[in-house]
């Protein structure tokens, strides 16, 4: 008598864990963390929404713009004196010197944000190119402003810049908050209300409202188009910079040829979430992003999924609005 087999597959789940006492446990520690590292996703995240509130132009070459900013953090550190110790100065000389590193980090971005359009974009447009080609162009020139600092710099990493030692300023709930935290927030969010300010209450940024809401309009009636744009590549390249100083702040040994791909890549998704074409939806999607990996991190207990889940509930916010949180374009921005 033959028997009939029959096959019961085994479902394995343990490679999922919701780990929902390890989220309440460390939920304030997760919030300030999520917090910190969505301050630079933000600021990041303002030099993609600027230029495709602008142009409708995905910048993919923007996550570069940021890691040249970092390199000149580091190397400016690095000639000041800076390593993985903490150098035996003065509390005004090394507050002078991070300034100084900020400035360089600020004028390496712009000034590749500067040349990326002239270079990049600029014949593009004069050829009336489509669409496309300025994607194709991005992409390309993520790519090769990697290769030109793979074969300046070599494929290792930098080495690590310690720039001051965390200290405790206050606790919530039996969590440490350290000054390295606050500086790193409330800088990025004091630098994202100066240009807000900066879009929606000085003439340049009249302009840019205007381009972005009909640049043919807005020539007629006597903005320079050209220069409006380079303000805006300008603009986003000096706020990468700056979360560039932020970035080797928190990870001090995180300088490497493509490490601005993913944390790109992120900063993007942080400007879709809020809006994209939204300045203020830039840190408002930065911030929701950087909670939402350490929230998902800790549920899960694996920070692989940090990634998954953040890109998880972009998805499904992009399902029920996909204009984003604030969804209102930088054209229509009011003062």
């Amino acid at each position: 008598m033959l028997e009939t087999l029959v096959l019961h597959p085994v479902i394995d789940n343990s490679w999922i864990n919701f780990d929902v006492p390890s989220l309440i446990q460390n939920f304030w520690g997760a919030t300030f963390d999520g917090l910190t590292f969505g301050a630079i996703y933000g600021l990041i995240a303002v030099g993609y929404t600027l230029v495709y509130g602008v142009l409708n132009l995905i910048n993919f070459a923007h996550s570069e713009v940021f890691i040249v900013g970092a390199y000149g953090v580091v190397i400016t550190l690095t000639s000041l004196g800076f390593g993985p110790s903490i150098p035996n100065l003065s509390l005004p000389a090394i507050v002078g010197d991070l300034l100084l590193a900020l400035l360089v980090g600020m004028l390496a971005s712009a000034v590749t944000a500067f040349l990326l359009e002239r270079i990049a974009y600029r014949p593009l447009r004069k050829r009336n190119a489509p669409r496309l080609a300025f994607l194709i162009t991005a992409i390309g020139a993520s790519f090769a402003i990697q290769s030109l600092i793979f074969v300046i710099r070599g494929a290792n990493a930098e080495p690590a810049v310690t720039m001051f030692r965390p200290v405790a300023v206050f606790d919530v709930f039996g969590t440490i908050i350290n000054n390295q935290s606050l500086i790193i927030v409330v800088a990025a969010v004091v630098l994202m209300i100066l240009t807000d300010m900066f879009i929606r209450r000085t003439r340049t940024g009249r302009g840019i409202r205007a381009v972005a809401q009909d640049p043919d309009t807005a020539t007629l009636m006597g903005v320079n188009k050209e220069r409006i744009i380079v303000i805006t590549f300008v603009l986003g390249g000096i706020l990468a910079g700056a979360a560039a100083l932020f970035y080797v702040m928190l990870v001090p040994s995180g300088v490497i040829y493509t490490g601005g791909f993913v944390l790109g890549i992120k900063a993007f998704a942080a400007a879709v979430l809020g809006g994209i074409g939204n300045v203020r939806g830039a840190l408002l999607g930065g911030l929701l992003l950087g909670l939402i990996g350490n929230y998902g991190q800790i549920l899960l207990g694996d920070s692989q999924w940090t990634d998954v889940i953040a890109f998880v509930v972009l998805v499904l916010v992009l399902l029920v609005k996909p204009t984003g949180i604030l969804g209102t374009s930088l054209g229509r921005s009011r003062a």
